[in-house]
């Protein structure tokens, strides 16, 4: 009860808030709310100080969710294994039944603050998720644009140039993660869901940015960890590194290119493994391919999504984005390789790999590009190690959207996710040859 009171607060202060002129210095500390297609934080001229301002916003999302499901799976095990003891007959497990119905609300806080020329802060918290009941601090950063509050004027030539970004929240590692829904905030992502293999970690890092003409370039570190201790793992523990390089140019005023590329190395067994589970908020497409006896039940909260569970990982992404008019190109190709552990301690002989495709073509139009058509390709195919059976996963999108105003979006779109009959996903798992499609309707509100 408490969550959806959250959310229904939140929802009525999008609504006033969205009918007011957006000021200047909430527009600088959190440009993704009321730009499409934002990137990394502009690099501009910082605002005049003139003491500590703080804004609060939020975000709320809603979806009506009308999707079924099937597997080819030869069988899906016993749901009631006790009937020896009992006298009651075992009971066959089964998929779960879907219908069509609301999602719980999820709902987001944030708090963004400048505290000196050119140094803001950046704070999240999820106030109601799929995964967790209760809120809590999803990250935050503080991103460091200007030197002056060491001395006036202190490398300003550099600082020009030069960004520095320190704090425990999203690393900066492919352009797919600018565009996905991060719980509640859904308004940067066209579509309902994000990609299959969802490349989003929270962690401990650094990161240090160069801006030149149009390029932009970023090295960065991490401790690997999601869930911060100073005890030791039961192996190694390692740092995470990281890079990017983009070119992004308003080439004409009908057209913008940006084309960029990232890689990220782990290099423990204890700590790096978290790129592709990293979220935990939980995936849009609510309890699809769950049985009855499923040991995660309702705890499930990555239905629709695939982790390779690799260790000493080493993955790369590039992405092509192409705005032409109101056409509109976003690409992504992704591959990772690293080893699938025996168990905790021990590697295997061989390391597997996986490749991710993914490309949406949107059109907006309106005289505000309040409107859009779209459609998305995405597919993931590779091997645990080098001679497991081969996965091969296919889902596409097609839908569209209306920007009721620049905070308030609302998306409808038709999904179909389908698995390869391949034995890797073992003879009693739902996703082999598992499929899943219908609707899904989706209400966001950011401000």
């Amino acid at each position: 009860m408490i969550k959806i009171s959250a959310a229904a607060f939140i929802f009525a202060a999008g609504l006033m808030n969205a009918q007011e002129d957006t000021p200047s210095m909430r527009a600088y500390l959190a440009p993704e709310k009321y730009s499409k297609n934002v990137f990394e934080d502009p690099k501009v001229e910082a605002p005049e100080y003139s003491g500590v301002k703080v804004t609060v916003g939020g975000d709320f999302a809603l979806q009506f969710q009308s999707l079924k499901h099937s597997t080819e799976a030869a069988s899906l095990g016993i749901l009631n294994t006790t009937g020896g003891t009992t006298g009651l007959p075992a009971v066959p497990n089964t998929l779960r039944v879907m219908g069509s119905d609301f999602n719980l609300p999820t709902a987001n806080l944030d708090v963004n603050a400048y505290l000196s020329k050119g140094v803001k802060l950046h704070l999240r918290t999820y106030l109601s998720a799929r995964h967790h009941n209760e809120a809590w601090v999803k990250g935050g950063y503080l991103q460091i644009d200007n030197l002056d509050f060491i001395q006036e004027g202190f490398a300003s030539e550099i600082m020009k140039h030069a960004r520095v970004k320190v704090g425990m929240d999203e690393l900066n590692y492919g352009d797919a993660h600018f565009r996905r829904t991060d719980n509640g905030k859904a308004l940067t992502n066209p579509f309902v869901g994000n990609y299959i293999m969802d490349s989003f970690t929270t962690e401990a890092f650094g990161e240090v940015y160069g801006f030149y003409n149009n390029f932009v370039g970023m090295i960065g570190v991490s401790n690997g960890k999601l869930n911060q201790t100073a005890v030791k793992g039961v192996s190694d523990n390692a740092p995470s590194i990281y890079a990017k390089v983009a070119y992004d140019k308003q080439i004409q005023s009908d057209l913008r290119v940006r084309l960029s590329g990232s890689v990220i190395k782990t290099d423990g067994l204890s700590t790096g493994q978290y790129l592709y589970s990293g979220d935990r908020a939980g995936s849009r497409y609510y309890y699809v391919l769950l049985t009855e006896n499923d040991l995660m039940g309702t705890n499930n909260y990555a239905t629709g999504r695939f982790n390779p569970n690799f260790r000493k990982m080493l993955a790369f992404q590039i992405n092509p984005f192409i705005k032409y008019q109101g056409l509109e190109f976003f690409g992504l190709f992704e591959h990772v390789s690293g080893n699938r552990l025996v168990n905790a301690t021990t590697e295997r002989d061989t390391d597997g790999s996986y490749t991710q495709l993914g490309a949406e073509l949107l059109y907006r139009l309106g005289n505000k590009e309040q409107f859009y058509l779209g459609g998305r390709y995405n597919s993931v195919t590779g091997k645990d190690w080098k001679d497991a059976p081969e996965r091969k996963i296919n889902r596409f999108n097609i839908g569209g959207g209306w920007y009721m105003t620049p905070n308030v979006l609302a998306k409808i779109e038709y999904v179909n996710q389908e698995y390869n009959n391949s034995d890797v996903w073992g003879p009693t798992n739902a996703l082999k040859g598992g499929k899943f499609n219908g609707v899904m309707l989706e209400a966001t509100i950011g401000f």
